[in-house]
């Protein structure tokens, strides 16, 4: 959808930090998220077949990001030691910006009634229409260092630009956004199963707090 802010919801600022940790280990491990060649056996557990690597993630074709604007909850997120303290339903707000790239204002309540806010900026990658962006909550005069932005890929969004999910090249993280703080059943399971097809592991998912 990377801490000096625990951030529910599409927290931007959360994937600036968890994923640089992410592209860290993934250097470490060449293979990780590469395509298998089928399943294989596990040492040790005679010929007992297991699932092969997913292939590498891709985002989405394209992205209105004009469409895309606008306030999103957090419905399940992967654990991560980021947001530890959200005890409530999350939101991000999206706001174009003269310069053409998005403001970003995060809002996570937490334990006692107060609200945590973390204000950044996130900015396209790739040509118009890409869905990969990047986003920093770092001071502005620091957004010429690369470190300071972090992956943003859009790998899942459906035609109306109600629910979107959000990851990064490694799979480590995942946030699945809706424009309402909740999802029917139905729709919950086909979600569940699409994103099993992508790569990920629904089981891992944490539900968000809603009303």
């Amino acid at each position: 959808m990377v801490g000096r802010s625990t951030q529910c919801g599409m927290n931007l600022q959360i994937m600036n930090q968890a994923t640089r940790a992410a592209l860290i280990a993934a250097a470490a491990a060449v293979g990780l998220g590469c395509a298998g060649s089928g399943p294989t056996a596990t040492p040790g557990a005679g010929d007992r077949p297991v699932a092969a690597a997913p292939g590498p993630l891709q985002p989405i074709a394209t992205l209105d990001l004009p469409r895309y604007l606008g306030r999103w909850y957090e419905l399940a997120r992967y654990p991560n030691r980021f947001q530890r303290q959200c005890a409530g339903a999350a939101t991000a707000d999206y706001t174009l910006l003269p310069s053409g790239s998005v403001q970003v204002v995060n809002r996570c309540p937490q334990a006692g009634g107060r609200v945590d806010e973390a204000i950044g900026e996130a900015r396209r990658v790739g040509p118009e229409g890409a869905a990969t962006l990047q986003v920093r909550f770092a001071p502005a005069w620091l957004g010429f260092l690369p470190q300071v932005w972090g992956d943003y890929w859009v790998v899942e969004l459906d035609a109306d630009y109600q629910l979107a999910v959000v990851s990064e090249p490694t799979r480590e993280y995942l946030w699945v956004l809706s424009r309402q703080p909740s999802l029917p059943q139905a729709q919950w399971q086909a979600l569940t199963a699409r994103l099993q097809a992508l790569g990920f592991e629904p089981a891992r998912l944490i539900r968000s707090a809603g009303p």
